[in-house]
């Protein structure tokens, strides 16, 4: 992390920086549940969380195009995490139409105008 003290951080900002670094952060709680959005404190015990990287590998839970006059259709999808997790994100390198439950993606950190790092999913290349 940065020079500041994790334990006064927002923990959004947490996770802006581990994005930063082309990681996905991720909370995992003492026993062992995975969470996300990320948050000061388990969301039912209030027990101390933990920040753990993900691999970034998921499956499609659910998506959707969406249709914007003179725009190009986007996807907004769910992705199930192998860690346990669930996150929103986009689908890219697929027409949004395309895009099915059950694909297999991977994160990959995606720079923006605000100059900063996103998540964002690609198809995971099948082994031939």
């Amino acid at each position: 992390m940065n020079e500041f003290d994790l334990a006064k951080a927002s923990p959004n900002g947490v996770y802006m920086d581990y994005c930063q670094k082309d990681q996905l952060a991720f909370q995992r709680t003492p026993s062992g549940k995975a969470i996300f959005y990320p948050r000061i404190l388990e969301p039912k015990t209030g027990e101390e969380l933990r920040w753990e990287i993900s691999q970034g590998l998921g499956t499609v839970y659910s998506t959707t195009a969406i249709y914007s006059r003179d725009e190009k259709p986007y996807n907004v999808a769910l992705i199930d995490l192998d860690e346990g997790y669930r996150m929103m994100s986009r689908v890219e390198g697929i027409d949004p139409e395309h895009i099915r439950i059950g694909l297999r993606v991977q994160v990959k950190m995606t720079s923006f105008d605000d100059g900063k790092k996103y998540p964002i999913f690609f198809p995971v290349k099948e082994a031939a």
